[in-house]
């Protein structure tokens, strides 16, 4: 835990909601290719492993939704996905996640 400049404490859920998220609406930086998820992945990691978990099924469909605008980029979606269902990178400059406190 991070003490503020009032003495309180705050825990993860309170320093991840100071980060502040610039979204590239024309280029997102997470893509899923549903025919390669639908064919070959059984598990579904990226559900499991997004510490900002940003992967759901969408119901009508059964595919991966991911909700990139939070990504906290740390890749471990593109790492996971074993199937190579995913494409990830970094941003392009001047977007994404920029850490505000820790």
């Amino acid at each position: 835990m991070t003490e503020t400049s009032e003495g309180a404490q705050l825990g993860l859920q309170e320093k991840l909601g100071l980060d502040v998220f610039k979204i590239d609406s024309e280029k997102p930086h997470i893509v899923i290719d549903h025919a390669v998820c639908r064919e070959r992945c059984t598990v579904r990691p990226c559900l499991y492993v997004c510490p900002a978990k940003l992967f759901a099924i969408q119901p009508d469909s059964d595919d991966i939704f991911v909700d990139y605008e939070g990504c906290l980029e740390c890749g471990t979606c593109f790492i996971v996905c074993e199937d190579q269902a995913l494409s990830w990178e970094y941003p392009r400059a001047g977007y994404g996640v920029q850490y505000r406190f820790g």
